[in-house]
C-alpha cells in the first residue's frame, strides 16, 4: 500500500509540477497538430523545435511531412513514451528530456507551443534572443503574446513571425 502511495504521488508531482516550467500536458488533437503544421508552413528538411512536446503526436505528424524536429519534455512518463512513439523517425525527430528553458536550442524554422499565459512574454524575449537575424516561425496554441500582433489565427492557434 504505501510504494502504491508513493507511485502515485510521483506521478501527480511529474504530471503537476510541469505548470511552474510551461504547462500541463493536454493532448493536442490531430485536426489542430494538422493545422499547426500548415500555419508553420515548413518544407521537408526544415526544422521544427516543439516546447513541451508531451505525447510526441506533433513530432510524428511533423515527421510524416519530412520535417525534422526536436521536441523537450520535462516530465519523464511522456519523454519515454514520446521517444518510444518516434524511435521509427530516428532520423528526423529527436526528443530532449529536460526543461527547455535551460536546454541549447538548435537553428530552427518553426516553433510550436502550448504555453501558460504568463510564459508567453518569456517566450517571446526568448526567441528573439536566441535567434536575433533568423527568420522564424512560432505557432502557439490557445495562449497569445501579450503586446504582439498574430499574423493569423486559425482554429484557436496563432501564427507569429519573427526576423526577416
Amino acid at each position: 500500500m504505501t510504494l502504491l502511495l508513493i507511485l502515485i504521488v510521483n506521478v501527480v508531482l511529474m504530471f503537476g509540477l510541469v505548470v511552474f516550467f510551461g504547462a500541463p500536458y493536454l493532448p493536442t488533437f490531430n485536426k489542430q497538430t494538422e493545422t499547426a503544421l500548415d500555419l508553420l508552413a515548413l518544407a521537408p528538411g526544415h526544422t521544427l523545435l516543439e516546447l513541451g512536446s508531451g505525447d510526441g503526436k506533433v513530432l510524428v505528424a511533423s515527421a510524416k511531412r519530412g520535417i525534422k524536429s526536436v521536441g523537450y519534455e520535462l516530465n519523464p512518463i511522456l519523454f519515454i513514451y514520446s521517444w518510444l512513439r518516434t524511435r521509427k523517425y530516428s532520423g528526423l525527430v529527436k526528443v530532449v528530456w529536460g526543461n527547455y528553458w535551460h536546454k541549447e536550442w538548435p537553428v530552427t524554422d518553426g516553433i510550436y507551443v502550448f504555453l501558460l499565459d504568463k510564459y508567453m512574454k518569456k517566450l517571446d524575449k526568448t526567441i528573439v534572443q536566441k535567434y536575433p537575424s533568423k527568420s522564424i516561425k512560432l505557432v502557439s496554441f490557445a495562449f497569445k503574446i501579450p503586446g504582439k500582433k498574430s499574423v493569423k489565427t486559425k482554429q484557436g492557434l496563432h501564427l507569429y513571425i519573427y526576423g526577416n
